[in-house]
């Protein structure tokens, strides 16, 4: 039950957060930025990433 309560602790937090919209946007913008370096790190992403780019590079 330790963990159920960790996690609503946590959702508590973040309801209080959004109701800022500068905060919900600093955030929104860290998740995007941290996203697209993690979809850079992960080897399949990065696989289906440089196939796109080749794909792209045909037709042009």
């Amino acid at each position: 039950m330790s963990l159920l309560a960790v996690i609503l602790n946590a959702f508590v937090i973040m309801s209080g957060l959004w109701q800022s919209p500068w905060l919900l946007l600093i955030v929104a913008a860290g998740a995007a930025y941290l996203g697209a370096k993690i979809v850079e790190v992960i080897p399949f992403t990065r696989r289906i990433i440089e196939r796109r780019e080749r794909a792209a590079d045909d037709l042009t």
